[in-house]
């Protein structure tokens, strides 16, 4: 049985209020030894290295980490399946992979020690926003390769709280079971946790929850839909954040501030760098995050691109905790749209829309090519009880949502009012995007 040393009823571990010249410190001893133990146990990355012409002790401050080439997915794919280990087989207890929808999947191993790290720094993110050992804690996450299932259920575990590991699916029997087990916290996507709230309207057991807390995670999700949620199940819904290749979720997490996500600088060393030509960016500049893992024994990841724009916010958090916050994330990298040359983040489309009262909680977004010209269509579902059905209504609504759209994206869009229930409910990561300018 693990006893969590007493240290404060705020936080988790202590590391979280280090003071910020002990943290980079630390970051700097940890860069140092992860370099090492690729170089020295992983042929890629001494290959990689000697390249570059750098050896590990070239990296003498926090600085010389930009010596280092990056890691992408396609390092991943050239040594599928276990040739970035660090350690022989028989040290790995655990694997996991990327959801693979493309290629061959990413295969992330782990040793005793990086599962109780990675347990830890999921604890650490749940207790930030206030679970506790008298929680009852729904996970609906997949339990199979996808590191959300585990991953989530340990952290909650260490902690104390009655885990629910509900997986992905059966909503009906998860909205049953939040209701007769009194579920008070949850973990999802939070597009497949607006489809919860669909169903348990349609029971009849929606005012029959106890819920409190709400951490979504796995998709990109704005501010509108976060007051959706919590309007929908009366909780405070926080952001989670997180990708295989780093452990899986427990990377970064917001706080009860709810103003930017922590992530955690002793096991992490964070870089924004601009997308197009790599160079880095300074505090407060949106680009694409690069991390590189400072503790993991079995898979250790150099400078990994993760795909994912944010930028680094510069604000002391209220909370007390020492470590760096990110904004949440505003879209991937290989996400975005080119549309008449104009970047679309389909979160620029969700945050539009979340705010339209009249609009439901489920839209699509179709891209088409006529002739030379891109056309861009959004389907969104209209909620039942707000509007009367009469055709002015919906032609109202209809240029409502266009203009609103054109205001955030820069562009025309076409839009398609559709009844609710007629886009596909996701139980994992939404697919919000259908482009057809391939297929044509």
């Amino acid at each position: 049985m693990v006893i969590r040393m007493a240290y404060s009823e705020l936080y988790w571990q202590k590391e979280e209020v280090m003071p910020k010249k002990e943290l980079e410190e630390l970051q700097l001893k940890r860069l140092r030894w992860v370099v090492r133990h690729a170089y020295e146990n992983v042929a890629h990355y001494r290959r990689k290295l000697k390249e570059a012409g750098v050896h590990p002790d070239d990296i003498k401050k926090r600085e010389d980490i930009a010596k280092i080439p990056f890691t992408t997915k396609k390092d991943f794919a050239e040594n599928y399946p276990f040739g970035l280990f660090a350690v022989p087989k028989e040290e790995i207890v655990r694997l996991h992979t990327s959801s693979g929808t493309t290629g061959k999947p990413k295969v992330v191993g782990y040793t005793a020690n990086d599962l109780e790290n990675w347990i830890n720094l999921v604890a650490r993110c749940l207790y930030m926003v206030g679970v506790r050992k008298h929680d009852i804690f729904q996970n609906m996450a997949n339990y199979a390769f996808f590191t959300g299932g585990l991953g989530i259920h340990d952290g909650a575990e260490r902690i104390g709280a009655m885990v629910i590991p509900a997986g992905v699916g059966n909503t009906e029997r998860q909205v049953r079971c939040m209701a007769d087990f009194g579920t008070t916290a949850i973990h999802s996507t939070p597009s497949y946790a607006l489809h919860v709230k669909e169903v348990a309207e349609e029971l009849g057991v929606d005012d029959k929850l106890s819920l409190r807390i709400g951490c979504f995670g796995a998709e990109p999700w704005s501010e509108n839909t976060r007051k959706r949620l919590e309007d929908a199940f009366n909780i405070k819904a926080f952001d989670s954040y997180g990708l295989s290749e780093m452990n899986g979720p427990g990377v970064a997490f917001e706080c009860e501030e709810q103003h930017g996500l922590h992530i955690w600088a002793d096991h992490y060393f964070i870089e924004i760098i601009d997308p197009q030509t790599g160079e880095p960016l300074s505090e407060g500049e949106k680009g694409e995050l690069v991390l590189t893992p400072l503790t993991k024994e079995a898979l250790p990841v150099l400078r990994y691109r993760t795909g994912d724009i944010t930028y680094i916010m510069d604000d002391e958090c209220s909370c007390g905790r020492t470590h760096p916050k990110i904004h949440r994330i505003l879209g991937r990298s290989d996400d975005m749209i080119i549309v008449r040359g104009i970047n679309v983040f389909p979160s620029q489309i969700e945050h539009v829309l979340m705010q339209i009262p009249e609009v439901g909680d489920h839209f699509q977004v179709v891209i088409t090519r006529n002739g030379t010209l891109d056309e861009i269509t959004v389907r969104v579902e209209v909620r039942d009880e707000l509007f009367t059905g009469e055709l002015f209504d919906l032609q109202r609504l209809q240029q409502k949502v266009q203009r609103e759209l054109q205001k955030e994206l820069g562009l025309r869009t076409n839009v398609e009012l559709v009844e609710k229930g007629t886009i596909e409910r996701s139980k994992g990561k939404a697919k919000r995007v259908l482009d057809l300018r391939e297929e044509l």
